[in-house]
């Protein structure tokens, strides 16, 4: 007589990565749908316009070493080696930090911003070569994020 271990499947663990990966992205669409900086929605547009027109057929450059000093200032990772969670929580400081009263912190988060701006560009631009692990999706997050504010902040004519 042989002893057989028969493993039962879980249906809804074979689907929680999906599902932690859905509630993340709606996470960055409903950061997109509160009080957005005018800031962020100029850089959102200007992403969504260039993603549609040109598809970012020619290659990008990436950050410069003063750009990823800036990143380091405030404890953020490069985009490709950042999560979903991690981009959100960055999307919402910025956000607080783009209405600061204080000039200088205003500054760094319009200029944080178009850094990320900068590295999903290059991202989708070298068509997500260089992001092969699939805990590092934070790009996601942040092309969500553009894209619903561009939806939801387009001027009706």
């Amino acid at each position: 007589m042989v002893n057989k271990k028969i493993e039962v499947v879980n249906p809804q663990s074979a689907l929680s990565g999906e599902d932690d990966i859905f509630t993340a992205l709606s996470t960055s669409a409903l950061l997109a749908k509160s009080a957005v900086p005018y800031s962020h929605r100029r850089i959102a547009d200007n992403y969504v316009i260039i993603k549609r027109v040109y598809r970012f057929q020619a290659v990008q450059s990436r950050i410069t070493n003063a750009e990823m000093q800036l990143l380091k200032k405030y404890d953020f990772n490069t985009l490709e080696y950042s999560t979903i969670k991690q981009v959100n929580e960055e999307l919402s400081y910025l956000k607080k930090w783009s209405t600061s009263s204080n000039e200088l912190l205003r500054k760094d988060a319009d200029q944080l911003l178009q850094i990320r701006c900068k590295e999903l560009k290059y991202i989708v631009a070298s068509r997500y070569a260089s992001v092969t692990n699939e805990i590092y999706n934070g790009y996601k997050a942040l092309e969500r994020y553009f894209e619903e504010i561009s939806k939801f902040y387009t001027p009706i004519c």
